[in-house]
């Protein structure tokens, strides 16, 4: 990512925190903002006394100044009124007021290949400040990708004439006891009261230990926090509410008294019972204590120093906090049922959390940036590997988190700017583990597949009911009951595309190498019984095409023929043919073969328009609110785009999908929304360019069209865009990722935040096909075989295989059979399961 001044990027928010741990977010302007670390998502969490500072002096010439690490906000343009349904630029009153009084950076710039962010702090003083901001992320390995911390290195570079002493200043909130919810004044906040703030020093390490001994433990906001830093001197303030109290002290001539007293005696109270060893006193009830690290460095001109901060936290107490979907909740009463959280299964405390960090950093730090730089070393272009490295967003956020057992579980998304008319601005959006929007994410099961495969069995175990359909929300605790054969919601029944996306999902993990065989085994009855359930229910009479009500991921249910569930029933045809075979059912395979074969002329033939796919409806369904009809559905070959991932061919006639293809783009690719009417959400506006959910080209709009037609869904969009990019319509996928891209560039959208409905939506890792797309990636483990569009000589593939992570170069061999050209693969992380390698050359 190249870099951008915080005037730029002022929708930039990049997440720092692991795999279901809660995330804080660090922002162009250099501030920490978006605290979510209770176990509930809320975009607009605060913990206010939370920042970094700067002191800088030296005697001659006088100089004696502190700095917040923070740029001032901009100003927005007076003719704008800011982004619809947005809320990553928001900076907290606190902020604005503390820079405003206390002065901070003149500016700031920002660049970030997720994880990894790096951020100048432009100062009007004679040092340079760099920070660089992550928490680790190592494909395939979700225990070293799951640690709840934000890891900080600052880098203090002197630019003056003479020699120089700076502090460096981190404080931060005791969070502990809070509810994730309210928005604290300042240290007063519900479930505030008795929080303790200790200090420790072991090794090079410097550490500020937040707790609340008076918590019942397993009371929503019990657990820990700590602060620390790597310098052993570093002097504390354990216990303080006005971040001017802090800086005051920050900006004395010894800041705080713990320079020349014992560091565990200085300034601590008399012991207290029930209060740690060490600790100070209790907060009063309400209320909590700020605590802050001061680390002083001596800079000779020229000279440059480093500074490693961490933050790490430990809430173990997640519970079903958000309403679920179906007819039960009435019966449960007052009942709050614990989930827990995986990662406190691995640590006692956020201490544990921290010593770990410690220990490994450099190992972390290496195997991330091994990661980025994979991406940014590649044949991908820059803006490709920046988008296609953020896929990996939405797994660390609140959208996604694994129970104390280590079953994984996603909402939709985190409620905020764009839910708060139906579902509130906090918690998960949708829950849970939907089945249809959950379709469209790719970039889970092949940065983490055992995270995918905890779905499958989810589905296959607990969801699906025993008529063989599969309820396309997930009731938690799974031992509650589920929704069978009562209303859902979104759709009321279960969502045909998610059943259908069951079949194929489970292909995809067998061919990564998530699943095994032996797994398909195991599942493959409770498969042919969801096959059974589609074909009873949608085709009676086995020709092929589906009919009658479909209900779907738009919410509606749909009706009639059409390629939207078509290319989806034909693709799960073609996937449950092969899985069959391999389980040695030959006939049941030819079965389905024949039924796909005889479904494919048939949606084609009653279909296509000449230009692209429309919808079919028989006279009786013409008035039935929600269908298309003529219109151009952006989705209408989503089948065929997964056909494309599992290799299965053709669904349709090639000619005619590149056809569809075209006229998708060609319609539904708008360039400017000036004028136009929004009938629902907005996620494009003024001068932005995006693909609409549907248009009408030859007229027919109903007068109920499909719900969500004039939105602009950023899944649908790197679905087509991939699918464009397989189909070698490469113009066609540019305009629309290049629409997509600067819509997100920073300036009005967050590049680490894909909006549907609520933040950080699953259907936005769609996103990770365009990678496989641009890379021509086909692999299948059942085989062993790999093969990759072959790249500019010396250049790197990125390869990632199931149970390996690395790249591929083209190599020259020498052979009996004279010179030729291998794949020459070099894996970074894993074992390479490839029995063969092969280059592919685009048509």
């Amino acid at each position: 990512m190249r870099k951008l001044d915080h005037t730029q990027a002022r929708h930039a928010a990049m997440p720092l925190g692991g795999i279901g741990t809660g995330n804080v977010a660090i922002c162009a302007d250099g501030a920490l903002r978006q605290w979510q670390l209770h176990n509930v998502g809320n975009h607009r969490g605060d913990l206010p006394g939370s920042f970094f500072a700067l002191r800088v002096q030296h005697p001659e010439p006088p100089l004696n100044a502190t700095r917040i690490l923070q740029a001032p906000p901009p100003e927005p343009p007076p003719d704008e009124a800011g982004t619809p349904l947005v809320t990553d630029d928001h900076v907290p009153p606190w902020q604005r007021e503390l820079v405003e009084r206390v002065g901070g950076a003149r500016g700031t710039s920002f660049r970030a290949t997720y994880p990894i962010a790096e951020i100048d702090y432009h100062l009007d003083l004679p040092l340079e400040a760099h920070l660089q901001a992550f928490t680790p992320l190592v494909p395939l390995d979700v225990d070293r990708s799951s640690l709840p911390a934000a890891m900080f290195t600052f880098t203090l570079i002197s630019t003056a004439s003479v020699p120089m002493d700076v502090t460096l200043g981190a404080a931060m909130q005791n969070p502990v006891g809070h509810d994730g919810l309210t928005a604290p004044d300042g240290v007063h906040a519900a479930g505030y009261g008795g929080n303790t703030n200790r200090l420790r020093r072991q090794g090079a390490w410097t550490s500020l230990l937040m707790e609340n001994a008076g918590l019942d433990p397993v009371a929503p906001g019990a657990g820990s926090a700590v602060l620390s830093c790597d310098v052993p001197s570093a002097a504390a303030l354990a216990q303080w509410t006005d971040p001017h109290e802090f800086l005051d002290r920050l900006a004395a001539r010894t800041p705080f008294a713990e320079r020349t007293r014992s560091a565990t005696a200085a300034h601590m109270p008399e012991q207290q019972p029930g209060v740690p060893a060490g600790a100070t006193g209790p907060s009063p009830a309400g209320s909590t204590w700020n605590g802050g690290l001061a680390a002083a460095v001596h800079l000779d001109p020229g000279a440059s120093a480093t500074v490693r901060l961490v933050i790490a936290w430990h809430f173990p107490n997640r519970y079903v906090n958000f309403p679920q979907p179906g007819p039960f909740a009435e019966q449960w009463g007052p009942s709050r049922f614990w989930l827990g959280n995986l990662y406190a299964t691995r640590y006692a405390d956020a201490l544990a959390v921290t010593e770990e960090v410690q220990a490994d950093w450099d190992e972390l730090e290496a195997d991330t940036r091994a990661w980025t730089d994979l991406l940014t070393d590649s044949t991908l272009d820059e803006d490709s590997a920046e988008h296609m490295a953020a896929q990996a967003v939405v797994v660390r956020s609140p959208t996604c988190f694994r129970g104390a057992d280590g079953t994984f579980y996603g909402f939709e998304g985190v409620n905020g700017a764009s839910t708060g008319g139906h579902s509130g601005v906090v918690g998960g959006s949708c829950p849970l583990n939907c089945t249809h929007v959950w379709n469209y994410a790719h970039a889970v099961a092949a940065l983490f597949p055992q995270l995918e495969r905890s779905m499958r069995e989810t589905e296959l175990d607990t969801l699906q009911a025993p008529d063989g359909s599969v309820p396309h929300r997930l009731i938690a605790p799974t031992y509650l009951p589920q929704l069978w054969d009562v209303p859902i919601g979104g759709p009321r029944t279960p969502a045909l595309d998610g059943m259908l996306g069951v079949i194929l999902k489970t292909y995809r993990e067998l061919r990564s190498g998530a699943v095994d065989t032996a797994w398909l085994e195991r599942y493959w009855d409770r498969l042919r019984l969801l096959m059974a359930h589609i074909r009873s229910t949608w085709d009676p009479d086995g020709t092929g095409v589906l009919r009658g009500i479909q209900p779907s991921t738009h919410d509606i249910d749909l009706t009639g023929v059409n390629t939207f569930m078509g290319t989806l029933w034909l693709a799960a045809l073609r996937a449950q043919e092969e899985m069959a075979r391999l389980c040695g059912e030959n006939a049941y395979a030819d079965e389905l073969r024949e039924l796909f074969e005889g479904g494919s002329n048939a949606y084609d033939a009653l279909l296509f328009n000449g230009e692209y796919y429309i919808q079919h409806l028989e006279p009786e369904e013409q008035e039935r609110a929600f269908q298309w009809g003529r219109g151009c559905l952006a989705d209408q070959l989503i089948g065929q785009w997964w056909a494309h991932e599992l290799d299965l061919g053709h669904l349709l006639p090639a000619e005619h999908v590149r056809s569809a293809l075209r006229a998708i783009v060609r319609h539904n690719l708008r360039r400017g929304f000036h004028g136009f009417e929004h009938t629902f959400r907005v996620f494009a506006d003024r001068d932005d360019t995006g693909l609409l959910v549907c248009s009408w080209p030859t007229g027919g709009r109903p007068e109920v069209p499909i719900r969500y037609a004039d939105e602009v869904w950023t899944g649908t969009e790197q679905q087509v865009a991939a699918h464009c990019l397989r189909e070698g319509l490469t113009e066609e996928a540019s305009a629309i990722l290049h629409g997509l891209w600067n819509r997100y560039d920073g300036s009005r959208r967050n590049p680490f935040n894909h909006i549907e409905c609520g933040d950080h939506y699953v259907r936005s890792m769609s996103g990770w096909s365009v990678l496989d797309a641009q890379t021509g990636r086909s692999w299948d483990a059942t085989t062993g075989i790999l093969r990759l569009t072959r790249p500019a000589d010396g250049a790197r593939v990125p390869v990632l295989l199931g149970t390996a992570w690395g790249y591929a170069r083209a190599a020259r061999a020498d052979g009996s059979d004279g010179t030729h050209e291998d794949v020459e693969l070099v894996m970074l992380g894993g074992s390479s399961p490839v029995r063969s390698a092969g280059w592919t050359v685009p048509s």
